[in-house]
Order: C-alpha cells, then sequence, then structure tokens
C-alpha cells in the first residue's frame, strides 16, 4: 500500500530534526522561545450575520500559510477572552460536508464571541486534523468501507491529530490576549496551548447536534480521542437515535 508523505510542521524549528520532533511531541516549548516572527499581513473590518468582526490575517517568518483572527472588541490586556482555535475543513465549511460537525462548530464559536462582544476565533490554515486536503479524501475513503477516523488515518500510515497551536499561541501574543476561555470539546487543545505558555483559565464546551452521517465521527472522537461529549448524542432527524 502506498504511504502518503508526511505533512511539514506548522512552522519549521530550529535545531536538528531528532530535537524538534522531541520538543513538539513533548510541549516543550514556549511561546517566547518560537523562532521568527509573526506579523498582520492585512487588517479590515468584515461585516457578518452576526455583525462587525475585525479581520486580521497573520504570517509566520517561513511559513506560506495565511491564518486568520475573526476579533470581536478590544481584547487587547484583557483576560478571560473567549477563544475559539478552529482548523479549516474545507469539505464542511465550503462544500457543507456533513461527516462532520466542523462548520457548526466554527459557527457556534463566532455566534458566542458575537454574544460576549469579545472574543477571538483563530483560523488554522491546517486541513483535515493537520494531514491536508488530499490524505483527509483518501481517508474519507477508507471510512465509507467501514474505518471510523482514527483508524482511517492510521491505515495511511498518518497521525491520528497532526495539527500544531504553535501559529494560535504567536497570534494570541501579537493581540495582546493574556488569558483565554478556550471555546472547545478537546482537552489536548487545552493542553498543547498551556505547553506553549498560553494562560487557559477555562474550557468552555462546544455540544452541537450530530447529523446521522456525523453521529459516527463524534463517537470516534469521543471514544478514541479524549474529546468531552456526551455518549450517544441524539442525531438531528434521527428519530431511532439514543
Amino acid at each position: 500500500m502506498h504511504v502518503p508523505p508526511r505533512i511539514r510542521p506548522q512552522v519549521q524549528l530550529a535545531g536538528t530534526a531528532e530535537e524538534n520532533a522531541s520538543a513538539l511531541n513533548q510541549n516543550e516549548l514556549n511561546v517566547r522561545d518560537l523562532p521568527g516572527s509573526v506579523t498582520i499581513e492585512a487588517r479590515a473590518p468584515v461585516p457578518t450575520p452576526l455583525g462587525l468582526f475585525d479581520m486580521a490575517v497573520f504570517r509566520w517568518d517561513g511559513d506560506d500559510r495565511e491564518h486568520v483572527a475573526m476579533i470581536r472588541g478590544d481584547v487587547r490586556g484583557q483576560s478571560g477572552v473567549a477563544v475559539r482555535m478552529h482548523s479549516e475543513c474545507l469539505t464542511s465549511e465550503v462544500f457543507h460536508s456533513l461527516k462532520c460537525d466542523c462548520r457548526e462548530q466554527l459557527h457556534a464559536g463566532l455566534e458566542e464571541i458575537a454574544r460576549r462582544e469579545l472574543g477571538v476565533v483563530l483560523y488554522l490554515r491546517q486541513e483535515g486534523r493537520g494531514i491536508g486536503l488530499a490524505n483527509k479524501i483518501r481517508a474519507y475513503a477508507l471510512q465509507a468501507g467501514g474505518a471510523d477516523t482514527v483508524d482511517a488515518n492510521r491505515m495511511l500510515g498518518l497521525p491520528d491529530d497532526a495539527r500544531r497551536y504553535d501559529m494560535a499561541a504567536l497570534m494570541l501574543r501579537h493581540l495582546g490576549v493574556e488569558s483565554v476561555r478556550l471555546m472547545t470539546n478537546n482537552p489536548q487543545k487545552v493542553e498543547d496551548l498551556r505547553g506553549l505558555g498560553v494562560h487557559v483559565v477555562e474550557r468552555l464546551p462546544m455540544i452541537v447536534a450530530p447529523n446521522p452521517f456525523s453521529a459516527g465521527y463524534l463517537e470516534a472522537k469521543r471514544l478514541r480521542m479524549r474529546h468531552q461529549l456526551p455518549p450517544r448524542l441524539r442525531a438531528v432527524g434521527d428519530a431511532d437515535a439514543e
């Protein structure tokens, strides 16, 4: 079986490959120790159905991707800022695939920040939990044959979750956010941000109802990836779901 190549890390770190892997895997880095600099390439107010957001486009030296912060209110110097750290999902957000809850999570995060009138959505360009779009669709093909989301990645020789949050930590630092309330069901995100020196004071659950196509995906994340989700979430449109 052809094993797709591993994607590169979100950023390039100084040091040998072995030293970098050790530091990344053990979350030994602090955001202040990360090499290079992050800059805002462009910034403008953007009207949305939820009101006006300030959109800032970030870039990190050595990384050709553009990451986005959707900002509501003046977050500089603020503590306990509501933050949704969201990774790109083309299939759900653009083409409305029903296989996951990414689109609903993104909208729920924006809605909560609009309600609070203060917060940030960090939109990170790391498709498919960091494995890229082509590998994600390869994993979908295996899922169509019965594999769950974890086993499909492993069958391709890929990690369960290859995402990194270095950029998110640097974006928060650049915006001057003192501490965050992280909107997520994934405790690994909390651990990773704290390992990068970000003060996470609270995890805010992001529970959205699944549909019949995403229910199994969410259950796999609950059982195999430690996501804090209620067991057997009732699927929208599934009268027999428990």
